[in-house]
């Protein structure tokens, strides 16, 4: 069943399909995932194997194997492919997604195993969206957990330019829409590719803001996220605040399976250019 909400700009869907992994979901830890998903499209985009398997219409059935191995209850995708590639990923995994249109070419989705309430696309405070801001995407929605607890759960990817002034403009105007759910301790998530590392005025504004970057907290070693081959830099994350934020077990980023280039095989490909960056809570 589709539904959608033209005042939001997103669309939502209900899969019937049964979950690849059966269990009291209230008993179990949540986990989540942020990944930049390249379009779906295999990276790097030169290699003949990944340009065959996007060719044959395998990269949904790849994307879905590889995700479900790590049991998640909620996906975020930034740079999302078409919609019927959504689709697809979403029926394989039993899940349910909403998705956030981008303001240039880079649409967001993200993807939960529980219900989403409601969803918001570029949720500013008052106005509209500046014509060059929040070009790839932002997007809030809720999502209903086990025992009825509601989750915020805020959908970002970032300006990628090497200079962080559009950045530093797409940051406050996020933060005061969120400032009402911060100020009342409400769980939220912030999860995406927000292109800036934990060294520089962006991130410092997140953590003024009270966000808990979940890898410092919990991670070990240096977090890099890009690119699959050789990784060298941290711009995925999985930020948390209020209560979920004190129960964070582990986060770190998948190097590893299909997520990663084998450098060793010259005819090798991830599924993207980014790693996916996992997150377990109590």
């Amino acid at each position: 069943m589709l539904q959608f909400s033209s005042a939001a700009g997103v669309m939502l869907a209900t899969s019937g399909v049964s979950r690849l992994f059966a269990a009291d979901s209230a008993k179990q830890p949540l986990r989540v995932i942020a990944y930049n998903v390249y379009e779906c499209t295999g990276w790097p985009k030169d290699r003949e194997l990944g340009k065959k398997a996007t060719a044959l219409g395998q990269m949904p059935d790849r994307f879905a194997h590889e995700l479900a191995l790590y049991q998640p209850d909620i996906i975020n995708f930034s740079e999302s492919p078409k919609e019927e590639v959504v689709q697809e990923i979403a029926k394989r995994l039993g899940m349910n997604y909403v998705r956030f249109p981008s303001g240039g070419n880079w649409p967001g989705t993200l993807l939960s195993k529980y219900e989403i309430v409601d969803a918001k696309n570029v949720p500013l405070v008052k106005g509209e969206r500046p014509s060059d801001l929040f070009t790839r995407h932002w997007g809030q929605a809720t999502v209903k957990l086990p025992g009825g607890e509601s989750l915020v759960v805020h959908s970002a990817h970032l300006h990628p330019s090497p200079e962080p002034d559009t950045r530093l403009r797409e940051i406050p105007l996020m933060i005061e829409s969120m400032q009402n759910d911060l100020n009342a301790g409400r769980s939220m998530l912030l999860m995406g590719d927000l292109n800036h590392t934990p060294d520089v005025e962006e991130y410092k504004l997140w953590i003024d803001a009270g966000w808990v970057d979940t890898f410092t907290k919990v991670g070990e070693g240096d977090g890099l996220t890009i690119k699959a081959d050789t990784p060298d830099r941290r711009i995925d994350y999985v930020m948390a605040a209020g209560p979920i934020a004190e129960r964070v077990q582990e986060s770190r980023p998948l190097f590893e399976g299909a997520f990663r280039v084998n450098n060793a095989d010259s005819q090798a490909f991830a599924l993207s250019d980014h790693l996916p960056q996992l997150a377990v809570f109590e």
